[in-house]
C-alpha cells in the first residue's frame, strides 16, 4: 500500500507560454499511475499554449510506466504542433524517449482483440483463397511459356544446374521411397492376409497387393514423399534467394527466374517421378512378397500368377500418369511457395511447410479427379 508522499501525481503550473506537467511520487507500474488521455485537454484551457516542460525535482522511483505517459504526451504535442521541451526531463529518460523514438513500433506488433463477425471471417477466407487461386494460374501460365519458350530456341535451360537437380530428385530420394514403399506394400498384404483369411481366399493377396500398388500407392505415397522432401527443397532454396535478394539481382540483369530456377526444377521432377514410381511399385510388390511367402506359404510362382491375373496394363499406365501429374504439382507448388517467401528469415520455414501442405493437398485432390475419369472410361 503506497503512502500519500509516495503516491505518483502530476500537477499544472502556467509558466509563459509553456505548460509545465510537474511529476512527483513514484511512479511504477505496481501503483495506480495517472493517465495522460484522461487528463482535461490543455488546449482548452491555455489555448495559446505552444509546448508542454516538466519538472522532476519532486519525482522519486520510476519505471517504464512514467516512459508510457510521457510518450503519450509527447504524440499529443506532434498532433497539435506543440514544443515538447524533452531538456527539462532527466538524462536518463531522455536517453529512453530517444531510443523509443528512434526504434518506431512495427505495424503487426500489436494483436487486435476485436471480434468479427463469422461471415466476416468467412468472406476474408475466401478472398485470400481466390486470389491464391489466381497467383496459382498465374505461375503455371508463367513455367508453360517458359517450357515454350525452351521447345522453340528461345531459352537455354542451364545443364549443369539441371543435372544437379536431377540427381537431387532420382538417386538421392531412393532409400525414402524404398523404405516407404517397401512398407506400404507388406501393410497392405497383411491387411489382406488378415481380412482374406477368414474367407479363405489368401491366395488372392497378390491381387491386392498388385492392384494397390500400382493403381494409387505407388504414385501417391511417391508423390506424398516427394512433396515433403522434393518440395520444401525447393520453396527452401527459392526462398533463400529471395531473402538474399538473388530473385531482384536475377531480374535486374534481365534474367528470367521461371526461366533460370524454375524450369531445371520442373522439369527434372517430370522426367524423373514416373521412374521413381515404377521403382516404388516394384519394391511394394516384393514387400507383398515377403508377407506372402513367410505368413500364408504362397510360393513365389502363385504370387506373381496372381498379379498377372489381377493387374492389367491399363493399370500400370493409370500409376504412371499419375506419377508424372503428380510430379509436376510437387514441383509447381515448392517452387510458387518459394517466389512467394517474405524477406525476413522465419519466411523461409513458413514457405517450405506451405510448399508441403499444398503439395500434399493438390496430390490427394488430383488423385481423386484421376480416379473419377478412370472410372468413368471404365479403366
Amino acid at each position: 500500500m503506497e503512502s500519500d508522499a509516495s503516491k505518483s501525481y502530476v500537477d499544472t503550473i502556467r509558466r509563459g507560454d509553456l505548460l509545465v506537467l510537474k511529476i512527483g511520487g513514484n511512479w511504477r507500474l505496481s501503483g495506480q499511475l495517472p493517465d495522460f488521455e484522461t487528463m482535461p485537454d490543455p488546449l482548452q484551457e491555455n489555448p495559446d499554449l505552444a509546448g508542454i516542460a516538466f519538472n522532476t525535482k519532486s519525482l522519486n522511483d520510476w519505471d517504464s510506466g512514467l516512459l508510457s505517459y510521457l510518450f503519450k504526451c509527447l504524440q499529443f504535442c506532434r498532433e497539435n504542433e506543440l514544443t515538447f521541451v524533452q531538456s527539462s526531463l532527466p538524462a536518463d529518460i531522455q536517453s529512453l524517449l530517444d531510443l523509443a523514438q528512434a526504434v518506431p513500433e512495427k505495424e503487426d506488433a500489436r494483436r487486435s482483440l476485436e471480434s468479427t463477425f463469422f461471415i466476416t471471417r468467412l468472406g476474408a477466407w475466401g478472398i485470400q483463397c481466390y486470389r491464391g487461386a489466381l497467383e496459382f494460374h498465374e505461375f503455371v501460365g508463367q513455367c508453360a511459356l517458359s517450357f515454350f519458350r525452351l521447345l522453340t530456341g528461345r531459352t537455354r535451360l542451364r545443364w549443369r544446374n539441371f543435372l544437379v537437380t536431377l540427381q537431387d530428385v532420382s538417386a538421392s530420394a531412393l532409400p525414402i521411397v524404398s523404405l516407404i514403399s517397401f512398407l506400404i506394400g507388406l501393410i497392405i498384404a497383411f491387411l489382406g492376409a488378415v481380412v482374406l483369411a477368414r474367407f479363405g481366399a489368401s491366395i488372392y493377396v497378390s491381387h491386392l497387393v498388385g492392384y494397390g500398388m500400382l493403381r494409387e500407392m505407388g504414385a501417391v505415397m511417391t508423390g506424398i514423399i516427394m512433396a515433403g522432401r522434393t518440395g520444401a527443397a525447393f520453396a527452401a532454396e527459392i526462398g533463400s534467394m529471395k531473402v538474399n535478394e538473388e530473385i531482384d539481382a536475377l531480374k535486374t540483369l534481365g534474367i528470367s527466374p521461371i526461366d533460370f530456377i524454375v524450369l531445371p526444377k520442373l522439369i527434372a521432377l517430370f522426367a524423373m517421378m514416373p521412374l521413381l514410381v515404377l521403382y516404388a511399385d516394384l519394391i511394394g510388390i516384393l514387400g507383398g512378397l515377403l508377407v506372402s511367402t513367410t505368413l500364408l506359404d504362397i510360393s513365389p510362382p502363385q504370387y506373381f500368377d496372381g498379379l498377372n491375373e489381377a493387374v492389367a496394363m491399363p493399370d500400370f499406365y493409370l500409376g504412371v500418369i499419375k506419377g508424372t501429374v503428380f510430379g509436376v504439382i510437387v514441383a509447381v507448388a515448392g517452387c510458387l511457395r518459394g517466389m512467394q517467401c517474405g524477406n525476413s528469415a522465419d519466411s523461409v520455414g513458413l514457405a517450405a511447410t506451405s510448399a508441403v501442405v499444398t503439395g500434399i493437398t493438390l496430390i490427394i485432390v488430383a488423385n481423386a479427379v484421376i480416379d473419377w475419369v478412370a472410372a468413368i472410361y471404365g479403366i
